[in-house]
Formats: structure tokens, sequence, C-alpha cells
């Protein structure tokens, strides 16, 4: 695989330039925070932050999907008869993914992409999307992500990997994708052994002084039931506000509702995101409601990333360390103590 140095100036002349092939979605300063947007006119690319306040997880998996459409007209032939709407599956690529949310794709995909259910527009949109991922030079300080499968600078699921130098970015081709990408970007030059050296053991430097960690060791072997009846639940979720911004941020999330939208004699069938934090999320068309309490929905949450998601496909945790649910929460729940809570519970205890 190569690896180019570009400067700075040069790797913002090589994100226009490829806009002849992709969707180049770059980050860019949002107020207090970075985002992600199509690079297009008056659109800066700003790559200096620590991670965007929501990931990428969008570009694949948009927040409100139009999935079908209808007409209600009695009039026209196809009334009644649900048409696929139009989608946009064309190459794209994401710059400057941090590491942790590229991690999170290939979490998010055991759900999406498996033997008994294949999401294609999930599957389409990710397939023809390229990460090209950059270094965490200062991880924040709820980052967690070395103990749960993936670093710094850890290059699970990336196709192109970024070593920010100060004037320079060194990029390293890590897949085919990875490869054709780097083959249409102008200018740069081959990176030399010396310097490949330098950058990866920069790499390792800062991924050796991530203090952060959480133990999840033990987590597959715990019963369900016992968990699930464990008596800290109540004392969690005491805090929580069911605000929902968890499960907003979280670039492992993956629930969703579907509405109808009609306006007319036109309707839409829309998928959005949902969050299981909400008392409508579980509410059924009976009136019952199995997770009517608080520390129900904590408790799912929970469960679902740390215990149910490890047990059902015994690939880790549903979750890829980025912190933002420790640093965004309004409460300050903090996961990594949950992390402790449920590895470390013993019936009896």
């Amino acid at each position: 695989m190569s690896a180019k140095v570009f400067t700075k100036g040069e790797w913002n002349e090589v994100l226009w330039a490829l806009k002849d092939a992709y969707e180049i979605i770059v980050p860019v300063k949002d107020g207090d925070f970075h985002s992600f947007r199509s690079l297009e006119e008056g659109v800066r690319p700003n790559f200096d932050f620590h991670n965007t306040r929501l990931s990428a997880k969008g570009v694949v998996y948009p927040q409100s999907e139009r999935m079908f459409e209808y007409s209600l007209n009695e009039g026209d032939p196809e009334a009644n008869i649900l048409k696929e709407s139009p989608k946009n599956f064309g190459p794209r690529a994401v710059m400057g993914i941090r590491p942790c949310d590229a991690h999170a794709f290939e979490i998010v995909r055991r759900n999406f992409d498996n033997p008994e259910y294949r999401d294609p527009w999930w599957v389409q949109r990710y397939e023809s999307t390229t990460l090209v991922g950059l270094g965490c030079n200062e991880p924040c300080g709820t980052c967690f992500c070395t103990s749960v499968g993936g670093g710094p600078f850890s290059e699970r699921g990336l196709d192109v990997l970024l070593y920010d130098q100060g004037d320079v970015f060194l990029a390293k081709g890590l897949t085919d994708k990875g490869e054709a990408l780097l083959a249409r970007a102008p200018g740069g030059r081959e990176a030399s052994e010396e310097e490949m050296k330098r950058a990866e053991q920069h790499a390792e430097d800062v991924t050796s002084s991530l203090e952060s960690t959480v133990p999840s060791d033990r987590l597959k072997e715990k019963v369900i039931n016992e968990l699930f009846e464990a008596p800290f639940w109540e004392d969690l979720a005491f805090a929580c506000l069911n605000c929902g911004v968890c499960t907003y941020l979280c670039p492992t999330c993956w629930c969703f509702d579907i509405q109808d939208e009609v306006y007319g004699k036109a309707g839409d069938r829309i998928r959005n995101w949902d969050s299981c934090m909400f008392p409508l999320f579980t509410l059924h068309g009976s009136g019952h409601n199995p997770r009517e309490q608080k520390f129900q929905r904590v408790r799912q949450r929970f469960m679902h990333k740390l215990k149910y998601y490890v047990d059902k496909y015994d690939s880790g945790v549903q979750c890829s360390g980025c912190g933002r649910c420790v640093q965004f929460c309004p409460v300050n729940i903090d996961i990594r103590d949950v992390f402790v809570l449920m590895n470390n519970f013993e019936k009896g205890s």
C-alpha cells in the first residue's frame, strides 16, 4: 500500500480536485463545534478539531430518509402502490473521520448486514463510501477507544489514514478503495521510509498515553437475567432526564421509527432516527408500555450495548469509545462507570 505526503495547502486542492469523482464530505467549524458537510462553494474545510459533535453516521444512515412514496389519488392508475423513493448511492468520500467513528461503522454493520437481515440502502451507501481517517494527536479525556478494540490511530474500517504532522498530512492507503482515491489525488510526493517510521512511532506514543480505560472482559460470562435484575439500575437512572442526547450523538446507536406523512393526495413513508430513551419508543398500540419507567429505558440502553450485543454477535461491545455520551450528558451519567458496574457485578454482592 502507498503513502503520500501533502502540504496542507495541497490537501485542500486535493479535496476540490476529487469532486470530479466523489461527493466530498469534510469537517467544518459550526459555531462552537465541528460537523460534516458536503464540500461546495462557500464551505471551508477545517481539520483542527478533537472530534465532530455528530459522527459521520448520517452519511450512511440518514437522520431522516424517504423510503417509499405513494399516491392516494383514486384517479391515479398507481394509487395506493408503494414505490421506492429516489436515493443517491453515488461514490462519496468522508474526509477527516476519526478512527473511533470508522470503527463504529463496523460495529453497526453487524446489525444492518448479516446472514439473517440486510438493509439494502445502508449497505449500498456504506459500500460506496470511502473513509479517509484522521488520527488523533490529542484524544479527549473522555475517550476510551483502546479498551473497545480501537485506538487513536486504529486502521479498522478506514480506507486511508491521515497523520497530521504540522504543516503536512501523511496519507497512508489501507484498502483498494483508499488506493483508488489516492491515485486520483493530484500533487504530493511519496513518503519516505523514515517519515513512515516517524509517523508510526508517534501513533504508538499517543496510543500508549491514553489513560481512560473500561473493563469488558467478564461481560460475556454474566447471566442476562441477573444483570437485568441488578440493584444498581434505579440509582444509575435517578438523574437521567431521558433527553436522548446520548443516543443521538452515539455513532453506534441505530434505533429508528417509521412514519407516514401525507400532504394532500401524496404520501411519503419516512424512516427517522429514534431513541430507546423516549417513553413513546416502546408504547404498544394496545396502550401497554414495557418500558414505561425511566430506569427501564436506561437499563435497556446499557444492556443492549454491553450485554445483548456481546451475546448476539460475540464481537465485543456496541461502543467505539468516542466519549461523546460522557462529554455531553447534561447530568454526567458516564458509560465508563456502567462498564465497571456491569463487568464486576456479582449476584448478592
